[in-house]
């Protein structure tokens, strides 16, 4: 299980452009779904995320749904 992963990262591997990706994330952060840290890494901003509690519940939820309606 993946404990977190920069903004970049996740940019890149959804294909997202900078600004929908920081609005998703905010819209994520505000609903209690994932946290975001802000720090330095040898003097470049990062970005990380994870998600909560909260947000991996309603992860698998959707997963559960969507399999659900899928079969």
């Amino acid at each position: 299980m993946v404990e977190g992963a920069d903004f970049l990262y996740l940019m890149n591997q959804t294909g997202l452009t900078f600004g929908n990706l920081s609005s998703h994330m905010s819209r994520l952060e505000e609903a209690g779904y994932i946290e975001v840290e802000k720090a330095f890494v040898d003097k470049r901003p990062n970005t990380r995320l994870r998600l909560t509690d909260a947000g991996r519940r309603a992860f698998e939820n959707y997963r559960e749904n969507m399999r659900r309606l899928l079969a």
